[in-house]
Order: structure tokens, then C-alpha cells, then sequence
């Protein structure tokens, strides 16, 4: 009985992380010089629509809020000059907001 439960929890665990997985696929930035770095650093963290469920209220001010935040308080593993051109993509193709 053990077993049976253990392969079943197996079963759905792998079924839940390619689901999981299979979601992520389907979301793809907007094409522009920055996209690769953007994709790679943030989806370290995150789901890649974090992006465009923010881009509506954001402008640069607050892209670079957040970006700030990503490093000092959730320590991402990026460099200045990744910094640059994650908050220069950002600003470019997802920013709605008025400035502030």
C-alpha cells in the first residue's frame, strides 16, 4: 500500500511540474536588444507574465524600483550592467504608466 501511494505521489508531482513547465513555453517577450538578458535573469525567480502583468502601472521609476528590489532584497545575480539593460528593455517595451 506504501508503494502504491509513493508511485501515485510521484505520478502527480511529475504531472504538475510539466504542467507547470508547459505554461511557461507559451509566454514570450517582445522581441528588442535586452529580451535574452530580461528572460534569463528574471525567469531564475519568477514566472516570465510577472512582466506583462506589471507593464499597466509601470514606467521606468518604477521598473528600476523593481529591478533594485530583485537584487538587494531577493538577491538576484545581477550585475550592473545587466541591471541597465533589463530596466533599458523594460522601459522600451513595457512601460504604460505616466511618469510619476
Amino acid at each position: 500500500m506504501k508503494r502504491r501511494v509513493s508511485q501515485l505521489m510521484l505520478l502527480v508531482t511529475c504531472v504538475v511540474s510539466a504542467a507547470a513547465h508547459a505554461g511557461e513555453e507559451s509566454i514570450r517577450l517582445v522581441d528588442g536588444a535586452g529580451r535574452d538578458s530580461t528572460a534569463s535573469h528574471c525567469a531564475i525567480c519568477h514566472s516570465l507574465d510577472y512582466i506583462e502583468m506589471n507593464a499597466p502601472v509601470m514606467n521606468r521609476a518604477g521598473w528600476e524600483k523593481a529591478v533594485q528590489k530583485m537584487i538587494a532584497r531577493f538577491g538576484a545575480p545581477i550585475d550592473e550592467a545587466a541591471a541597465r539593460d533589463i530596466l533599458d528593455y523594460l522601459t522600451a517595451h513595457y512601460s504604460e504608466a505616466e511618469p510619476r
